[in-house]
């Protein structure tokens, strides 16, 4: 027999069985419910002095039966009836549940209906004999001029309840179909209604202006991702709150707004703690990802090399660890093949325990890594070519310089993160000689310390560097942002002790009297990467300083007299 969900304890074994039973009943698709079923759970609800809820199909199947306490149900996990990815897809489930006292739908009935993208809310409320008395139903409204996310009908008799019920829920949702294309053709001919989209959450402590400037990278890197964003919210608190980030008012009002525009993902600027993801999660059946691992989730999608694929997975794992407690929703776009189950220990600890053996794995296979790169620096070093690395905010423009320098063919496409994995070239300088010349992985704000740790094989390299060149896209109205971030992590990983010349990109989107203004400001050298006359200066310039510091190494191992 079908499992009962929620309170259970203390009921008698004719009340268990009545319970059970119901899960053999069927409800006519016209049919809100039938009167005959009303009448069976409300009488029990009264035996019992428990709210009862039904959670019926389209088809009519009763799928889940909970018992609650005298006040409330609690709705189980329905992971099993997931929103489809179409627009205006709702639930597939209507819940329909007694009320001991004599009253409407609660705020939690409400919330229930919107958190849950449920096809309809419905309350029976009783008379002194335990009988159905009237029947309160409420359904999720379409984006409309009074800005009421849901409708409340007038009560219904018994007698009432042949409402058409299925072509109300399929018109609804031919509504919010229609309401959700309009919204996409406001946006312009480059929205797609077809695709599930996104709505981007900053809840920030900090000015209107650094928190807008940051939420317009998160959409670079969710467009970067191949995500499509249906819209962006901003909201500015004294403080985070400890639970949901932000009140749980205007977590409801997000959810009723990813549903009226097709959004079926909830990406927050902020990086979540577990916690955190654990009651939002709870709270809807949108996935809910932060900052950390959408970059993380692009790394996956950009790793090529094998090494590329060993670190970004052991990023992900060292991020997934402490979040395992969390439902699977919140962890789908990570945690491909992990789970199953053993005798004497649960389903969590096991995933806990694998990951954990994974993470071993990884770890020794990366240092496995980090002694081959060993090797070949100590192969180049014999070799005594200088090494020239190209570092910077990821989209400055670094693969582009390397391929002009190089005349090499390595990805470069306007996108975050478009490359991942290092790439080393030679460069023969007019002077007549060598240099090699390195493309590392590009940087972010707040980029995640997981990730700096699995790639310290990749950043390492940068230690090996006898000259930094720092890209720097001056197009980019957060361009000044971008260069604290830059050397802040050079700073972490202790490289600020090697020379630098700032290369200031893409000198052709901006006036020449910006780029000069910009060029005394910064000491750095204009270009355009894409442009190889443009390099001339910067050529000489790198020639000079590699000429120098392969002087000054020289001076330093002459023999003293």
């Amino acid at each position: 027999m079908k499992r009962i969900f929620g309170n259970t304890g203390g009921l008698k074994a004719n009340h268990i069985r009545r319970l059970e039973n119901l899960y053999r009943r069927r409800v006519p698709p016209e049919f809100l419910i039938t009167p005959e079923i009303a009448r069976d759970i409300g009488r029990l609800s009264y035996e019992i002095r428990r709210q009862i809820g039904l959670l019926i199909d389209r088809m009519g199947k009763i799928a889940y039966v909970i018992a609650g306490d005298h006040q409330r149900i609690v709705i189980p996990d329905t992971d099993e009836y997931r929103t489809a990815t179409a627009p205006g897809r709702l639930k597939g489930l209507r819940c329909v549940h007694t009320h001991l006292a004599d009253e409407s739908l609660t705020r939690d009935d409400m919330t229930d209906l919107v958190m849950l993208r449920l096809d309809i809310m419905a309350a029976v409320t009783l008379d002194d004999e335990g009988l159905p008395h009237q029947f309160y139903m409420a359904h999720i409204l379409p984006a409309n001029a009074d800005d009421s996310p849901y409708q409340v009908f007038p009560p219904l008799r018994s007698h009432q309840l042949d409402i058409g019920c299925l072509e109300v829920i399929q018109a609804l949702e031919t509504e919010l179909a229609q309401s959700i294309r309009s919204v996409v053709s406001l946006k312009g001919p480059d929205a797609d209604a077809s695709r599930e989209g996104a709505l981007l959450v900053s809840v920030t402590t900090s000015s209107k202006r650094s928190a807008e400037e940051s939420l317009a990278e998160l959409k670079e890197l969710a467009l970067s991702g191949g995500i499509t964003v249906a819209d962006t919210v901003l909201q500015h608190r004294k403080e985070a709150d400890s639970r949901f980030l932000m009140g749980s008012g205007k977590l409801q009002e997000l959810i009723i707004q990813a549903l009226q525009q097709s959004a079926g993902m909830l990406i927050f600027d902020q990086e979540l703690n577990p916690s955190q993801i654990r009651s939002i999660t709870d709270q809807t059946d949108l996935k809910v990802i932060d900052r950390t691992q959408l970059i993380l989730d692009i790394f996956a999608q950009r790793a090529q090399t094998r090494e590329g694929k060993l670190q970004v997975e052991l990023a992900q794992l060292k991020y997934l660890l402490p979040r395992l407690v969390v439902k699977n929703t919140a962890m789908s776009r990570l945690t491909g093949g992990i789970g199953g189950r053993g005798s004497g220990e649960t389903k969590l600890e096991i995933n806990r325990r694998r990951v954990r053996d994974r993470i071993k794995r990884l770890t020794d296979e990366l240092d496995l890594v980090i002694k081959q790169r060993k090797q070949q620096k100590s192969k180049r070093d014999k070799k005594e070519l200088p090494i020239i690395s190209i570092v910077g905010y990821t989209n400055a423009g670094k693969s582009t310089l390397l391929n002009t320098l190089t005349k090499s063919h390595v990805l470069a496409e306007s996108r975050l993160f478009a490359t991942l994995d290092p790439s080393s070239r030679r460069l023969r300088f007019p002077r007549d000689f060598e240099v090699i010349i390195t493309d590392t992985v590009g940087f972010i704000k707040d980029l995640p310390k997981d990730l700096m740790v699995a790639f310290r094989a990749t950043l390492e390299e940068l230690e090996s560097a006898n000259l930094l060149l720092h890209v720097i896209d001056i197009s980019n109205p957060r361009f000044e942002e971008q260069i604290k971030s830059v050397e802040h992590i050079l700073n972490e990983l202790k490289l600020d002790n090697i020379p630098v010349i700032r290369i200031l990109n893409k000198q052709d989107l901006v006036d020449k009297e910006t780029a000069d203004q910009l060029a005394k400001t910064l000491e750095g050298t204009p270009v355009s990467a894409n442009d190889r006359r443009t390099l001339i200066p910067l050529i000489e310039k790198m020639q000079t300083m590699v000429e120098t510091l392969k002087q000054g190494e020289s001076d330093d191992s002459a023999p003293e007299i």
